[in-house]
Formats: structure tokens, C-alpha cells, sequence
């Protein structure tokens, strides 16, 4: 049977009545058929739409439909899809209309001051999604200590290993430059009253207690943040979250979860190892351009260590870890489309991610200093 559209008009009142399978088939058929109609329903005041003949119909039949409504309720027809009893075609040719009606309107506007307070007013509905994923992943934490199998226990070895292992050479070298720098630093501007002495101290303080995880965490999210937004944005385009949830489990469960608690395990590890490799680097840059020997910078070094500085940097480091697993998870599940939207959700992840650790340290840092520490 081909596809057919008969029209049936009564002064200004028209029927359509569409007929036989409007499937991908028979698109160029349907779509033949659909030309000239418009034409016939010129000064009509209302259209109506009969479905109930239709045989069969799927995504593609019900665009050609939903767009020819569009059209005719753009040209002012008063169009109405009531008429027959066809539930699948009104559920598809609704959610096409539905999904176009959605669509931010196109603006050609080129002032930059329109783009700013455009993003600006955006701020509050995107720090209400934030909080609210936050939310609902500290509601999922008990649920999931409750009822461990929902959670995918299984993959949190290769996490651990693809963000902490594999990250490990590269966190590793950031730190220990940070620790050249450092080094280059403090001798060039203490060594100008004669307090080369304290450049040891200088390295282990600032290092421990704000650049090593500040700079493991960036590096963490540029890497790791990257990698695990890409991951879920392309199960969410491809629709696998959604088969997620078809057998009963929650994403944020059986995904979310075990990244956050991988990241909140490895990043401090990471931290400690950049710390140790940051003294090296600042003993090297040291001994380099001083006469500081080996042994003395140590000793410094011995001296200068206190409770509080490892405290300061061991308190922040998870939290570092667990916003850059909450931002990189959150942003893929906003993915939406095709592959352009895999790779929009990772650059937005990444930024995001190393804004939150920024932001996360330094009130960190604004609270050990009031308390203190």
C-alpha cells in the first residue's frame, strides 16, 4: 500500500487525512505527496488532522508531518491533531514538535555587552543544576553503602589505575618542575638578603600546602576530567544510560559513585608522591646555583615540617578529587545529540573542572588562614 493525503475542504475547513505506512520506506513517497497540499489549504481558517488511517508510521513519517503542522501554523492556520484514534503517531509527531518549539531562537545580535548579560543570566540556572547534582550524588552515597550492588564495584581497580597509575608520570613531572621553579625563585629573591638558608622552607611550604594539589588536581582534571566527561557523554549520546536505567539501575549509582570515590582516593596519593618530587626539584634547583650542599638543605627541610602543613594539604586533596569527578560526570550527562556534543561536554568539563579546584583551594586556603593553620 503507498502513501496517500486526501484532503477534504469545507469553506474555510479542511480535513487531511494521511493513509498507508509513512515509514522511512516510503519517505520520498510521502514526501512527493505532501507537496502542493499547502497550496490547496489557502484562506482555510482551520485544519484538522484525521490519523486513523494511518497504517504505519515512524520517526521519519512523523517529521514530515510535524513539520508540515509547523509550517501551516506559521502561515496562520489554526492546525489541531485530534481527529482518529492513532496514540503512536499523535506520541511521535508530538515529541518532534515538541523538540523543535525547544529550540533557542537564532540571534544575530553582535553586541558583546548582549553576549555578557546573556551568560550572566544563565549563571543562577547553571549554579542550580550544579547543586543539584551534588545533591542528588550525596543522596545516592548512603543508598549505595546500603545496597552495594548497585553500584559497579567492578570497574574501581581500572579506574584507579587509568587515573592514578596512568596519571602518574605526568603529575609526577609537573610537580617536580614546580619544585625547580620554586627553587629558582626563592634563591633569586632571598639570596638578595642573604637568607638562602630559608629557601628549603619557602619550597615546603608553599608546595605542600597550595601548589602540590592545586597543580596535581588541574592536571588531574585536564587529564582524567577529560576523559571520564568523554566517557559518559558518548553513553549518553549513544544512548546507553538509557538502557541503564531500563533494567532498574541509576546512573549516578552504578557510574557516578565509584568515579568520585576513585578520583578521592588517587589524587591525594598522587599529591604526596608531587610532594616529594617537588623537594627534589627545589634541592636541585638549590644546589645548582648556591653553595647549599645536599645535606643542609635537607636538615632545612626537616625543620620546617610541622603538623599543620601536611594537614593543610591532606584535608583539601579529596575534596580537589571529588569536584573534579562531580563536574566531569555531571557534564556528560548533559550531553545531548551526536558526537559534536561529546566533545562540547568534555571542553566544558575540563574548564569547569579546573575553575572548581581553583575556587576549592582557595577557600581552603581562606580557612586555614582563619583558623590558623
Amino acid at each position: 500500500m503507498s502513501a496517500t493525503v486526501r484532503v477534504d475542504r469545507v469553506g474555510d475547513h479542511a480535513i487531511i487525512i494521511p493513509t498507508g505506512p509513512f515509514d522511512l520506506a516510503h519517505t520520498t513517497a510521502v514526501a512527493r505527496t505532501m507537496e502542493g497540499i499547502e497550496r490547496r489549504l489557502s484562506g482555510c481558517v482551520s485544519v484538522d488532522v484525521d490519523l486513523q488511517q494511518l497504517e504505519r508510521i515512524d520517526g521519519a513519517g512523523a517529521v514530515l508531518l510535524a513539520r508540515f503542522l509547523d509550517r501551516l501554523g506559521a502561515e496562520g492556520h489554526h492546525t489541531c491533531v485530534i481527529k482518529g484514534y492513532n496514540p503512536e503517531a499523535n506520541r511521535l509527531i508530538a515529541l518532534y514538535r515538541e523538540r523543535r518549539a525547544d529550540r533557542p531562537a537564532q540571534t544575530h545580535s553582535t553586541s558583546r555587552l548582549a553576549r555578557i548579560g546573556a551568560l550572566a543570566a544563565q549563571l543562577p540556572g547553571k549554579a542550580y543544576e550544579g547543586f543539584d547534582f551534588s545533591g542528588r550524588c550525596a543522596l545516592a552515597l548512603p543508598k549505595t553503602a546500603v545496597s552495594p550492588s548497585s553500584a559497579d564495584w567492578r570497574s574501581l581497580p581500572r579506574l584507579m589505575q587509568e587515573i592514578g597509575a596512568d596519571a602518574l608520570p605526568v603529575t609526577s613531572a609537573a610537580n617536580l618542575l614546580v619544585g625547580v621553579i620554586i627553587g629558582f625563585l626563592g634563591v633569586s629573591q632571598l639570596g638578595r638578603f642573604g637568607a638562602v638558608a630559608y629557601v628549603p622552607e619557602m619550597v615546603l611550604v608553599a608546595h605542600i600546602r597550595g601548589l602540590g594539589p592545586l597543580g596535581t588536581a588541574i592536571v588531574v582534571a585536564g587529564r582524567s576530567g577529560a576523559g571520564l566527561a568523554s566517557e559518559i557523554a558518548t553513553m549518553k549520546v549513544s544512548e546507553e544510560i538509557d538502557a541503564l536505567r531500563s533494567i532498574g539501575l541509576d546512573p549516578i549509582k552504578w557510574l557516578v559513585v565509584p568515579r568520585c570515590l576513585a578520583l578521592a582516593l588517587t589524587v591525594p596519593l598522587l599529591t604526596w608522591v608531587g610532594d616529594v618530587l617537588a623537594l627534589v626539584g627545589g634541592l636541585g634547583a638549590t644546589a645548582v646555583i648556591t653553595h647549599l650542599t645536599p645535606r643542609a638543605y635537607f636538615q632545612s627541610t626537616m625543620n620546617a615540617i610541622t603538623p599543620e602543613h601536611f594537614l593543610a594539604g591532606f584535608v583539601k586533596s579529596p575534596f580537589l578529587g571529588l569536584v573534579i569527578g562531580l563536574v566531569a560526570c555531571g557534564q556528560g550527562l548533559l550531553a545531548r545529540g551526536g558526537a559534536a556534543a561529546v566533545g562540547t561536554r568534555t571542553t566544558t568539563a575540563v574548564v569547569l573542572a579546573i575553575f572548581s579546584v581553583i575556587v576549592i583551594s582557595a577557600l581552603f586556603t581562606f580557612f586555614f588562614a582563619l583558623i590558623g593553620i
